[in-house]
């Protein structure tokens, strides 16, 4: 079987340390603990799980050069993998539920990727579907995101071990993250107690309603791509993290911080408004010498058309 990573004339990149930095949004406020996600190739932190599971299954045998590899994905794992795929001769499939932005459905496509969208509402429960059949038919690897165990392994042997390394003291107290595939979260918290810290993990859940009015926020709300419902994500759900504390943030704080995160300069999409305004929540619950740690998990580019940039596109 040929090398995909030696073969003539193929490029693959290799994916460097992300930077840990403190950011503080207000003068005085808290500052929390943000890897820049947003910096790998692809422009999201899913390049890590993404290399990470190909790779597996290619020297597991599972897939070789010129295969197929499929997912359910909303966006940043449909286009991680799609770069992925480019670089090692595979093909691949990205099953979508109708209603993602036109440029994540363009970014995949323009990597060589299939998109195939499914209806909107039958969610991201019908986009897996759909791949378990596409898989079926085609005999192509199925990376099944929300539930392989390589996906948190990537986040345990390779993102944690970049924290500990960058976080002065190499100590953690708290991770926080927002619920996708849940490999972030179990992953992380993974890596952090095997190296002794004392880590409290956050989980933070978008809910529809202003920030103003947190007794109407009762419901999951879909405004937050790459955020899922935590019952879709086997990773997070058989995890069983000791001392899981969960966190509801209403969907207008999320767009508002992650609009002041781009104002000072930190070019991200709406996850990563969620995770820091949870952070803020955590850092809130530990103390103020706490060292908290959350994730900045993708780039704006892939969210012009969305809520996130309505008020530059004069919708609201």
């Amino acid at each position: 079987m040929s090398n995909p990573f030696k073969s003539e004339g193929r490029f693959v990149q290799k994916i460097e340390a992300t930077p840990l930095v403190e950011v503080r949004l207000e003068p005085g406020g808290a500052g929390i603990w943000c890897k820049l996600e947003f910096l790998n190739p692809s422009g999201s932190t899913k390049d890590r799980i993404a290399r990470y599971m190909v790779e597996k299954a290619w020297r597991d045998g599972r897939i070789k050069e010129g295969g197929t590899v499929v997912e359910a994905s909303s966006g940043s794992t449909s286009i991680a993998l799609a770069m992925t795929c480019a670089q090692m001769g595979l093909k691949f499939i990205a099953v979508m539920p109708e209603g993602v932005s036109r440029e994540r459905q363009l970014t995949i496509r323009a990597y060589g990727g299939r998109v195939v969208l499914v209806a909107g509402e039958e969610g991201i429960h019908g986009a897996l579907r759909k791949a378990e059949e596409l898989a079926g038919e085609t005999g192509a690897l199925y990376t099944r995101q929300f539930e392989n165990p390589d996906n948190a392994e990537a986040h345990r042997v390779w993102t944690g071990q970049e924290i500990l390394r960058q976080i002065p003291g190499g100590t953690v107290d708290g991770i926080v993250s927002g619920v996708g595939t849940g490999g972030t979260i179990v992953g992380l918290h993974s890596a952090f107690s095997e190296a002794g810290c004392e880590v409290t993990p956050f989980a933070a859940r978008p809910v529809r309603g202003s920030a103003l009015q947190e007794l109407e926020c009762c419901s999951f709300s879909p405004c937050v791509p790459g955020v899922v419902e935590e019952s879709v994500s086997k990773l997070y759900s058989e995890a069983k993290l000791d001392g899981l504390v969960e966190l509801d943030i209403s969907d207008d704080l999320v767009f508002d911080t992650a609009r002041k995160l781009i104002r000072q300069g930190f070019p991200v999409g709406p996850s990563s408004g969620l995770n820091y305004a949870a952070a803020l929540e955590a850092q809130n619950k530990l103390g103020p010498d706490a060292r908290v740690v959350t994730v900045l998990p993708d780039r704006m580019e892939r969210y012009f058309s969305t809520e996130l940039f309505g008020p530059l596109n004069g919708e609201s």
